[in-house]
């Protein structure tokens, strides 16, 4: 009579794996060992493309872009806000669109070309969107300025800078406590001039 019952982490595993085996096209039982052999930790070798120069690196398939550009390449400029997709402190260019690298995992990156804070001055100048930032103050705490210029700069790329309630919403991803709004509004108008320019 006690075979009959099951305690209920039997249960729910054992229903998660017929139910995964719908989908997956494999048997209850195999189901239950693909799902127990992804846990463990998948450590990959590949190259990224971070700006103009290729980096190999040895990380874990689960690893976000975020942290493999700070933790294994040493990149800080991309920062960690949220976590979260929320706040668009991590935000960098991958093919030059803006993207959050705390969403993206490292491996997906491959093949593509990233930018981040440190790539974007050229020619041992700042970029046009750097220099308006210092000129209206738009950083104060700079806990977010990163992303804010990044975010920025695809803004104008995209042609979502041509009035103030444009790049209000276009920057709406981009999250800054300090209320330094008015000021990043302000830069960006600046940095549009000289970046059509181009």
């Amino acid at each position: 009579m006690d075979d009959l019952f099951l305690d209920r982490r039997t249960f729910v595993s054992t229903g998660a794996a017929a139910a995964a085996s719908l989908f997956l096209e494999y048997s209850p039982l195999e189901a239950q060992s693909v799902s127990d052999t992804r846990t463990e930790p998948q450590m990959v070798n590949i190259v990224l493309s971070v700006n103009g120069e290729n980096r190999p690196i040895q990380v874990d398939t689960r690893m976000t872009l975020l942290d493999a550009l700070r933790n294994k390449l040493l990149l800080t400029g991309s920062k960690k806000g949220c976590d979260q997709g929320q706040c668009g402190a991590c935000t960098i260019h991958m093919d030059g669109e803006r993207r959050l690298s705390c969403l993206t995992l490292t491996v997906a990156a491959q093949g593509h070309k990233i930018t981040t804070i440190e790539g974007l001055a050229q020619h041992n100048g700042l970029h046009p969107m750097q220099q308006a930032f210092i000129d209206h103050d738009g950083f104060q705490c700079g806990y977010c300025t990163s992303g804010q210029i990044m975010s920025a700069v695809a803004c104008v790329r995209e042609g979502h800078a041509q009035s103030d309630e444009d790049i209000r919403e276009y920057m709406s991803g981009n999250l800054c406590r300090c209320a330094a709004y008015p000021n990043i509004v302000a830069a960006i108008k600046q940095a549009r001039t000289e970046m059509e320019k181009d």
